[in-house]
């Protein structure tokens, strides 16, 4: 069966008769979820099933559930995590340890609830000047401990059954303003973003999902990564990543046009997947028709990812709370 090149959303904590129609008929690739999609653990297992009906088949569901403020399922559903920048320098020579256990954590409280999939590990950089929106989310300023602590980000959702998405490739921490809203540029050479910005994704290439920037790296191109045959291309050759590429949202402000004209330049730069959210159903079905069907080598890596989901490892909860209090000196969720 192939898939539909796309992944799509719900409007509600159901899917409608309408929505159930549309993706048996358009078949994409896999759902994301909101917090208008999030009301009771039994609910959301149910939509989960939803999805999985309407597609007849184990198709994944991820979700932005980094912690701290990037996170949809909040208490009484999920423990409330600081932001993974406080975390991360919290825990100090033991943030690897500390980070693994984090999403050890996460992934538990996904996988219980249908979740297979996570949008993280974020890799982007932080740096004196990068947008609010993005800068508390990542996990540091020095490209090789990002990559180690990307690494234990990514083990610890493969150790509880949910496949990771890395994100934003090539590097969004250059970013000062938000992508949800403006189209930023980068003004630095390919030499000095190799060196910085695309080293944790490098580290990181054997990953079976990425997620793209709209971001313009002015020296390289001038069109934004997500729609670029360029910053693809660079993404595979240079970066070395070979996984399924997904675009972020292609409703963020970033990027200009109709939703199915932009899913359509995705593809055609070489995204393998299309994440398109928020929007009405008539605008969704439109997206999901422009797409269409993987191309056969799109589809090879869906198949390549979806293998890597597995039965979580045997977790003891209380001894990896325990252990992460004590290394974070008992400051691990918000108060």
């Amino acid at each position: 069966m192939t898939f539909g090149a796309a992944i799509s959303d719900a409007e509600g904590l159901r899917l409608t008769s309408d929505e159930k129609k549309l993706f048996r008929e358009m078949n994409p690739f896999g759902f994301i979820l909101f917090a208008r999609n999030i009301d009771t653990a039994d609910q959301v297992r149910a939509l989960c099933d939803d999805f999985r009906e309407a597609v007849g088949r184990n198709c994944p569901i991820t979700i932005d559930q980094e912690g701290g403020r990037v996170q949809r399922l909040r208490a009484p559903l999920a423990r409330e995590w600081a932001p993974p920048l406080d975390h991360a320098a919290r825990a100090g020579e033991q943030a690897e340890r500390a980070m693994y256990l984090r999403y050890r954590l996460i992934a538990l409280e996904l996988f219980e609830l249908g979740i297979d999939s996570n949008c993280a590990p974020m890799v982007d950089l932080a740096r004196d000047d990068t947008h609010a929106f993005l800068k508390n989310r990542c996990y540091g300023s020095d490209p090789k401990q990002v990559a180690k602590l990307g690494r234990a980000v990514a083990k610890g959702h493969l150790d509880g059954g949910v496949l990771p998405v890395i994100k934003h490739m090539p590097g969004h921490g250059l970013s000062t303003l938000d992508s949800h809203h403006d189209l930023p540029h980068v003004d630095l050479t390919q030499e000095a973003l190799e060196g910085a910005d695309f080293a944790p994704f490098r580290a990181l290439n054997d990953l079976p999902m990425g997620m793209t920037a709209h971001l313009v790296y002015d020296r390289i191109n001038p069109q934004p990564a997500t729609i670029s045959p360029t910053m693809i291309g660079l993404i595979r050759d240079k970066i070395g990543f070979d996984g399924l590429i997904m675009t972020d949202d292609i409703s963020m402000k970033a990027l200009s046009g109709a939703p199915e004209e932009i899913a359509g330049q995705a593809l055609a730069a070489g995204c393998d997947v299309v994440l398109h959210c928020n929007g009405t159903f008539e605008v969704r079905a439109k997206v999901l028709d422009a797409v269409g069907e993987m191309t056969p080598l799109a589809q090879k890596r869906a198949e390549k990812a979806l293998s890597m989901r597995q039965k979580p490892v045997e977790l003891d909860i209380e001894a990896a709370e325990a252990e992460l209090s004590a290394l974070m000196g008992g400051q691990v969720y918000e108060r």
